[in-house]
């Protein structure tokens, strides 16, 4: 049967990122497909929280806080990572920020600081992830992208070129990495629903983007576990540098009527 490719049973799994949105649903998500699943994030308590969640259906997790903005924080996480469970197989790098605003009123220390949580903390954590992945000679690594990564937003044009960028630095780092068998790939959600931009959806905004998306509905969380763990196992061996849109025909739409 074809199933067992998509079987994650004893790989282990790091979600930068995963204490809550898109992050937290993958890392349950690849936790209910075998993974154990280590969770970052800076607040403690919802570590705890996940890693409860993970340890309920029977696979291990480990409870230590990291930023991404810190490099050393996320090789202590690394190094314990190794030092528990002897390896890392999976990298998903959830960790991401937004705020709009016309981009004349953008100031510097806005602009930095969703570039470097969105793309330099991407990078951060697929060197700090990658280096024992090159080692072992297997990996997988997983993005998370944007439709912002192919189409342009209004008044986000931070976070616009954060995704964009995103997109660039895994196909950069697919190429790269090749050929030590590990992969990079993105995921670009549609619209989904979430903390970070629920006022959004509830405005007329919200409204445009639903007429724009074919499936004529925002996307649930879980729709893109399939996909995590697709690009997560055996079952894409042979896919890397690609960006894989989840988002309801969005990307893909003219005309809806």
């Amino acid at each position: 049967m074809a199933s067992h490719l998509f079987d994650l049973t004893n790989r282990v799994a790091v979600v930068v990122g995963g204490t809550s949105g898109i992050g937290r649903t993958l890392a349950l998500g690849l936790a209910d497909a075998g993974a154990h699943v280590i969770t970052s994030g800076r607040r403690q308590a919802l570590i705890d929280e996940v890693a409860d969640a993970i340890e309920e259906r029977g696979r291990r997790s480990l409870r230590q806080p990291t930023d991404v903005h810190d490099t050393r924080s996320l090789e202590r996480l690394r190094d314990a990572c190794l030092t528990e469970f002897g390896r890392i197989d999976i990298l998903v790098c959830a960790a991401g920020i937004t705020k709009r605003q016309p981009s004349l009123e953008v100031t510097d220390e806005d602009w930095t600081r969703i570039i470097d949580t969105n793309l330099t903390g991407t990078f951060r954590a697929c060197r700090v992830f990658g280096e024992p992945m090159i080692a072992q000679r297997a990996g997988r690594i997983l993005t998370i992208a944007s439709l912002a990564s192919f189409t342009g937003f209004f008044e986000v044009s931070a976070y616009t070129a954060s995704k964009a960028g995103v997109a660039g630095l895994t196909r950069a780092l697919a190429v790269e990495w090749a050929a030590h068998n590990v992969t990079v790939n993105a995921i670009a959600p549609g619209v989904f629903r979430t903390d970070l931009n629920s006022a959004l959806l509830d405005s007329p905004r919200g409204k445009e983007l639903l007429t724009r998306t074919p499936m004529q509905r925002f996307g649930r969380l879980e729709d893109l576990v399939g996909a995590a763990v697709f690009l997560a196992s055996d079952a894409s061996a042979f896919v890397t540098g690609h960006v894989l849109a989840v988002d309801g025909g969005f990307l893909a739409s003219g005309v809806n009527q």
